[in-house]
């Protein structure tokens, strides 16, 4: 059943590598050596994609994603989590498949892995409301950030230059969560160029921009890989959002370090765009996620991401004083 299940997906929702190539995609502002990362990370994300369709989630998936690069393979999970959630989607019967995921192989990718789910949701908008009971009560947001980048990595015509609103379907906080996930795609739509994502998001309103600057500190952090002088120049182009892209770096941090992926480059650029390691970074996310009120007017995960901005805006207080 699984069998021919994977094989009627992938021939119906199969995804190519070319969809997802820069000169595809129309993407501008990278140098040759960060075109090539970005298709290495499209590239991985298919494999986890393709991997979950024709294996489910049974051991021999666990094993196929993890036989990819660690440094990679957090984009293997979350192509992965894609993948079950349609299965799940297509058989609802036996929808089951990211809770088992999450619980098992998935559990050290969990962000990757909510991530990857706001992929499906993106595609089909109602699939969603079978899904979501699925997910882990704070980190479910992060669907609708992975919705959020879907649509600029897909779409970003659609959304820029002109700084489009968010699907009509999304309300509330969903939209807030998809901006961080559309800033996360500007840094692959701008190849990484402090320039150009900077002039990008000044065409957004200014109440979108700091969850925007979130989205990017975070893909600068985790995707990389720059040099020192870009994430200098990110830094500097960034004012006065310093502590939403911090944020969003940190939480590229936690993501490596519970996922047991972290790099020497994720250190480097939390050095440069937060002021400290990766690992403080990571046990900053982990401090100040303790004891979050479940019954605020404001998400748990918003007033987690908040914590986090202030942590960041002291520090440069401090700094300035």
């Amino acid at each position: 059943m699984n069998i021919v299940l994977g094989q009627i997906c992938r021939h119906l929702f199969g995804l190519s590598v070319e969809e997802t190539s820069y000169a595809r995609r129309g993407f501008r502002g990278a140098t040759e050596a960060m075109r090539a990362r970005l298709e290495q990370v499209g590239t991985t994300f298919l494999l986890g994609y393709h991997a979950a369709l024709k294996r489910s989630a049974g051991e021999g998936l666990a094993a196929e994603l993890n036989s990819v690069e660690a440094e990679l393979q957090g984009f293997a999970f979350e192509g992965a989590a894609m993948g079950l959630a349609l299965l799940d989607f297509l058989t609802p019967w036996r929808a089951r498949r990211i809770r088992r995921f999450l619980r098992g192989a998935g559990n050290n990718h969990a962000y990757m892995v909510h991530v990857g789910v706001g992929w499906l949701w993106a595609r089909a908008p109602f699939a969603r409301w079978r899904t979501k009971k699925q997910l882990d009560p704070l980190l479910r947001w992060l669907a609708f950030d992975g919705w959020g980048f879907h649509e600029g990595f897909f779409n970003w015509h659609k959304y820029l230059p002109q700084g489009s609103d968010a699907p009509a379907a999304l309300s509330g906080y969903e939209r807030r969560v998809f901006d961080q996930g559309l800033g996360r795609s500007l840094w692959f739509v701008n190849g990484g160029n402090p320039e150009l994502i900077a002039g990008t998001i000044e065409a957004f309103a200014l109440a979108r921009r700091g969850d925007l600057w979130s989205g990017v500190g975070l893909a600068a952090a985790y995707a990389g890989i720059v040099s020192v002088a870009v994430l200098r120049a990110l830094h500097g182009s960034c004012r006065p959002y310093g502590p939403y892209l911090a944020q969003g770096a940190a939480f590229a941090a936690k993501a490596r370090q519970r996922a047991d992926n972290s790099t020497g480059y994720t250190d480097l650029a939390t050095q440069l765009l937060c002021g400290i390691s990766a690992a403080d970074a990571a046990q900053l996310c982990d401090t100040t996620v303790e004891n979050l009120p479940t019954n605020a007017v404001q998400p748990a995960f918003e007033l987690w991401r908040q914590r986090i901005q202030q942590y960041f805006q002291q520090a440069h207080q401090l700094q300035t004083s």
